[in-house]
């Protein structure tokens, strides 16, 4: 009996011990909204933007005594989430609150000078999936343009990087692949909070030479760079349709530089998004066999055949098909080179089957090649991998800058 107890109370202790992080949300609950008392506020945000009980961050500012919720940003999918990705955000009122919401997911991606006009600080909070790629930093980096040509406040409520804060892998993006998918120069994984991130495009001049914008960080209480979103004891909310739990923004970065070429199945269309790699030519058993033996550090892989349900993009349709290939596991994700997992499965698919190399003509869809260009933030990458398919040609450049930023953006830590 004893014994039960003990191990009853020692499941008590550690799951209270994973349940202690606080959004920056509550946080600035719980100081009675100081900052923001007398201010009119504008709130980019999306469904991701909650408190550990899911009520929006709308909803509660809006409910704030002395604080005035006057305009609402929408970025991709909407402040509700009710637009499907990719698609357009059109300016609309918030029905639950009658606050006008401007898209920010459009035409327009930089909050103009008539949408702030009304405003005094624009606050931002959103949760992330610790990529450069994911759209929302873009959207946080124009927002703090505009408010610092305007002499607008800005103020973030700080979120985990679901990652974690000690990763960073990848190089920089290069100026002619700077896009959405890549707005500024930072690496793939940058191991930093959205609240981190802010002060480090505000001081290390990615907003213009010799512009800043008046910012606040709001910091989450009990955070620390170890942990990753599964311990941090907070609700999940996907920040987009194919994220539906923490574990989806570990397996991210492992295929979803890849995914933009549509040349094979990662996982979308079925049950596993971007946790798996297939397609119907494969021996999924010798491919694993393959990607084990590498005996690459943190990752472990398994023979997987399946059959998607449905169809995501214009390359090929699975639907239905049976298509076979491995399955990633993730043993630790401190030393797995997470973001390389996916050239190593394509080196070893080149090898088992030359003629389907991806970069060799015909196979992957060339228009697609900017937007992988993109997303890896440089050109060098696939031209230097299209040349033998091996891993060994980028891995030095993939991981050039990645000492070098950790170490600038070290000074702009807020948690151990």
């Amino acid at each position: 009996m004893k014994k039960i107890l003990f191990l009853v109370c020692a499941i008590f202790i550690a799951c209270s011990a994973s349940s202690q992080v606080k959004p920056g949300i509550e946080v600035l609950r719980d100081n009675d909204f100081a900052p923001l008392k007398g201010k009119r506020v504008g709130l980019i945000t999306n469904p991701t933007g909650v408190d550990r009980n899911l009520k929006s961050t709308i909803d509660i500012l809006n409910e704030a005594a002395d604080v005035e919720l006057v305009a609402l940003y929408a970025p991709e999918h909407g402040v509700r989430g009710d637009i499907h990705a990719g698609d357009k955000v059109e300016n609309a009122i918030d029905p639950a609150t009658g606050v006008p919401v401007y898209s920010v997911f459009g035409k327009t991606r930089k909050p103009t000078p008539e949408m702030l006009k009304d405003v005094d600080v624009l606050v931002y909070d959103i949760q992330d999936n610790g990529c450069r790629s994911f759209t929302f930093i873009s959207s946080m980096e124009l927002a703090m343009e505009a408010c610092a040509e305007l002499g607008k406040e800005f103020m973030v409520l700080d979120r985990p990087n679901p990652i974690g804060g000690n990763i960073v892998e990848g190089n920089i993006t290069e100026p002619d692949c700077i896009s959405f998918v890549s707005q500024f120069e930072i690496p793939y994984l940058y191991g930093l909070t959205p609240g981190e991130l802010a002060r480090y495009i505000n001081e290390e001049g990615i907003l213009g030479e010799g512009k800043k914008v008046d910012l606040t960080v709001v910091p989450m209480d009990g955070w620390t760079r170890d942990m990753d979103y599964t311990e941090t004891g907070m609700p999940w909310v996907l920040p987009s349709p194919h994220q539906p739990n923490p574990e989806s923004a570990l397996y991210y970065p492992t295929s979803g530089i890849l995914g933009e070429l549509y040349y094979m199945s990662t996982g979308i269309g079925y049950t596993m998004p971007f946790k798996l790699f297939a397609d119907e030519y494969i021996d999924a058993e010798e491919l694993a066999q393959r990607l084990n033996a590498l005996e690459l550090p943190g990752l472990r892989f398994r023979p997987i055949h399946i059959k998607p349900f449905y169809n995501v993009g214009p390359g090929n349709d699975f639907t239905g098909k049976n298509i076979s290939g491995v399955e990633v596991y993730i043993t630790d994700k401190n030393v797995a080179p997470l973001t390389l997992t996916q050239f190593y499965v394509m080196q070893e698919l080149a090898d088992m089957y030359p003629d389907k190399a991806v970069f060799k003509e015909g196979n992957a869809d060339s228009k697609r090649f900017k937007m992988f260009d993109q997303v890896a933030g440089s050109k060098q990458i696939r031209e230097l991998f299209s040349k033998k398919h091996k891993v060994s040609d980028i891995i030095e450049y993939w991981n050039k800058d990645a000492a070098d930023f950790k170490s600038r953006s070290s000074k702009y830590y807020l948690y151990n």
